[in-house]
């Protein structure tokens, strides 16, 4: 693999998910998770995270399958971070049922003099003071790519605009995009946050696809057609893996075909609970879905 590693730091959790298709505890779950799996189809990854001493053997085993470097992931006393949700019959609507942060309340990250060399660095969507320490300690960064959610938006803002301002690459959700921004389009959303720092802006919208914007472009993306939703869990952390996943591993990457990839990789990601459908994913598999909707696109 000749890609440039990713560092990635987010949460590493123990899920209860309930949805139409079923109901699952335990789960492996977390940011963190989702991301480093999806990436590793494409890039080495380096994981930033922490645990307690409740979290599973099996949890060490699925980084270990995918090659996750877990140096940097500190296990201490206490318990992991667990999280629970119901989502709607149609899929569409979640509702949080607990947030048990656990160690991760207490999370400061130390990255290890090797991590801190490297280029390409995913912020998933914590809180910005963490992400913020991470900047301060990558001192090679040249790509920074930042995740957040509408708990930071509304808890953090002026953290959020200082995470933004180090930003090249900004990921997130359509409500997200119009909370933030209060734009009354996507459109006018992305003009507004291009100002605040990032060159490019994806904004994630569910079934309905991806907007790429920079300075001087507009194109949408649509989803793979073909995916049966079991659990949405993970998909956006998934595409953020597909997606930095081809800067990684392409000397000229195509901003429109990684999010091709990160649409391709997610879909995976929906159709079991947890990451069961992610390891379900292979190289040929992600191409056909990748072509699926490209096709879309001519």
């Amino acid at each position: 693999m000749n890609a440039k590693p990713i560092l990635a730091v987010g949460s590493i959790a123990l899920d209860e998910i309930i949805t139409s298709r079923g109901e699952r505890d335990d789960i492996l779950g977390g940011s963190a998770t989702y991301f480093s799996i999806a990436a590793s189809f494409f890039a080495p990854v380096q994981l930033i995270g922490i645990v307690g001493y409740d979290y599973p053997e099996k949890g060490w085993q699925l980084f270990s399958k995918y090659n996750v470097d877990v140096a940097d992931v500190q296990r201490v006393e206490g318990d992991t971070f667990r999280w629970g949700a119901r989502y709607s019959d149609d899929l569409s609507l979640r509702e949080t049922l607990y947030t048990n942060l656990g160690v991760f309340k207490d999370f400061k990250p130390i990255l290890s003099i090797n991590n801190r060399k490297t280029e390409i660095v995913y912020l998933a969507n914590i809180q910005p003071s963490l992400q913020l320490e991470i900047c301060r300690q990558v001192t090679g960064a040249k790509m920074v790519i930042s995740d957040t959610m509408n708990l930071w938006i509304a808890n953090d803002p002026d953290g959020l605009a200082e995470v933004l301002e180090k930003t090249n690459i900004f990921l997130l959700n359509d409500e997200e995009a119009l909370q933030l921004t209060q734009r009354a389009n996507l459109d006018e959303a992305a003009s507004w946050l291009l100002e605040t720092g990032p060159t490019t802006v994806v904004i994630k919208q569910g079934k309905k696809g991806a907007l790429v914007a920079t300075n001087n472009s507009r194109q949408h993306v649509p989803v793979y057609p073909h995916a049966r939703v079991v659990d949405p869990t993970g998909a956006g952390d998934s595409f953020a893996g597909g997606f930095i996943g081809h800067i990684a591993a392409q000397p000229k990457p195509d901003l429109v075909q990684a999010v091709v990839q990160g649409s391709a990789i997610a879909s995976y990601t929906v159709e079991g609970f947890g990451p069961e459908g992610l390891q379900q994913a292979s190289t040929a598999g992600i191409h056909e879905r990748m072509a699926a909707i490209r096709a879309l696109m001519d």
